[in-house]
């Protein structure tokens, strides 16, 4: 079990996904806002080294943000999710 405390995941949130023209990427700087294709209530993707493993929502409480685990994902539907 040791060996097992010494793996490091990669863990990333995707919140939502948006397409702009990289002039306008450029011209961005601190502050700016950047609109995703995503609603408020939308479930979102937990990733394991860039690999979907769970669907999740973003939990509020004062000034920490969290994911709340709503379903994990099975191999095949890992493998079939278009992120």
């Amino acid at each position: 079990m040791n060996s097992v405390n010494n793996v490091f995941v990669e863990l990333s949130v995707v919140l939502g996904k948006t397409s702009l023209p990289i002039h306008q990427l450029l011209k961005m700087g601190r502050g700016a806002v950047i609109e995703l294709g995503t609603k408020q209530d939308e479930e979102i993707w937990v990733l394991a080294n860039n690999v979907p493993i769970a669907r999740g929502e973003i939990i509020v409480q004062g000034e920490k943000v969290a994911v709340s685990i709503t379903s994990t994902l099975s191999a095949s539907e890992a493998a079939a999710a278009n992120i």
